[in-house]
């Protein structure tokens, strides 16, 4: 029996996948509990065009984040913290900090999609953190902590 999969299965397939599998599986296991859809012909038509446009929106979507990329990649971002004498940071910079200070560049970037190299910056200096944008693709930013 042919079955398209709604949910990636670990040892079957992917999700929008065709696959062959057992009568008895099928029935009272993957399709009851919403895992697969029956393969009939108008559900393989259904599965071909939602294919077709997903393919069309993802081709959009990277390209947009590969130019977002591309600027991120040319911005230098300062971030002003309240620092001692010897440079060290009253607290920590984190991804929030940095959130926030790309949105005044306007760039709209999700905190947890930020990754930044060191655990914790409690030092004034020159730093890169990694912002994944896509998948496939991913940007590093350069930013600055200085003193308020």
């Amino acid at each position: 029996m042919e079955v398209i999969l709604k949910a990636n299965i670990e040892k079957l397939g992917a999700k929008d996948e065709i696959v062959k599998v057992k009568p008895g599986y099928a029935r009272n296991f993957l399709i009851p509990r919403g895992y697969a859809i029956a393969a009939t012909d108008s559900a393989k038509k259904v599965l071909a065009e939602n294919l077709r446009q997903r393919a069309h929106k993802e081709t959009k979507i990277l390209a947009e984040a590969q130019s977002t990329a591309e600027k991120l990649a040319n911005l230098s971002i300062k971030i002003g913290t309240k620092a001692s004498e010897t440079g060290k940071i009253f607290g920590s910079v984190n991804t929030i900090q940095l959130s926030e200070a790309l949105a005044k560049e306007g760039f709209n970037i999700d905190r947890k999609s930020i990754s930044i190299s060191e655990e914790h910056i409690k030092m004034l200096g020159a730093y890169e953190a990694k912002i994944k944008l896509h998948k496939e693709v991913s940007a590093v930013v350069k930013f600055e902590v200085v003193a308020e």
